[in-house]
């Protein structure tokens, strides 16, 4: 299984004893930046004994919570809730390994208009003001036109060279010189119901 995830998994990677696997690097970044913002604020604090781990894809986060859990260690993974992570939630070996409750989705943190949100949509407004200020990316109409679209459908219909590695790395850089309070609030009770389903699955 090490093998066919044609990844480096060093033992680095199971020293700690639990861990949030995640689709893929940005929602990574999002998860790290987010939970720092809402701890600095004292409205919730992500257990730091988490390790969170990018599986690349959410048809690999599987095959990364199967090892993990082989190895004995806690996992939970975090999932979107578009057709690739209903996909990856819905396979009997990752049901079988971590069970329902370990099982996380973004539809179950998020309260907005999105049919199948995934971890950008817990950012929705804020990616959209960041977008345009940092990248030059405007998409407000059309976002507010279309509230129950994704946001990265949105963004990779109306920018041409849209990316989401930009647009993460766009919200880092924005997080470090910005607070949580200039989330909004839907944003931070959204993320802030996300990290205390990640410290419940992983107690």
């Amino acid at each position: 299984l090490q093998e066919a995830l044609g990844y480096d998994l060093a033992q680095s990677l199971f020293s700690q004893t639990r861990n949030l696997v995640v689709e893929g690097l940005t929602d990574y970044w999002y998860v790290e930046a987010v939970a720092l913002l809402l701890r600095d604020s004292g409205e919730a604090d992500l257990n730091k004994s988490i390790a969170i781990v990018p599986a690349n894809t959410a048809g690999k986060v599987v095959y990364f919570a199967t090892i993990l859990h082989a190895n004995k260690l806690k996992v939970a993974a975090l999932l979107d809730s578009d057709t690739a992570g209903n996909q990856a939630a819905e396979q009997d070996i990752l049901v079988h390994s971590l069970g329902n409750k370990r099982i996380l989705r973004t539809k179950d943190s998020y309260s907005g208009s999105v049919n199948a949100p995934e971890i950008e949509d817990l950012l929705r407004e804020t990616l959209i003001n960041v977008a345009q200020e940092e990248l030059g990316w405007e998409i407000r109409s059309t976002a507010q036109r279309q509230d129950s679209r994704p946001i990265v459908d949105i963004f990779g219909a109306e920018i041409s060279d849209f990316s989401k590695y930009k647009l993460s790395k766009a919200f880092l850089r924005w997080a470090r010189t910005h607070d949580a309070n200039e989330l909004t609030l839907d944003e931070r009770q959204q993320w802030t119901a996300l990290i205390t389903k990640i410290n419940k699955a992983l107690k």
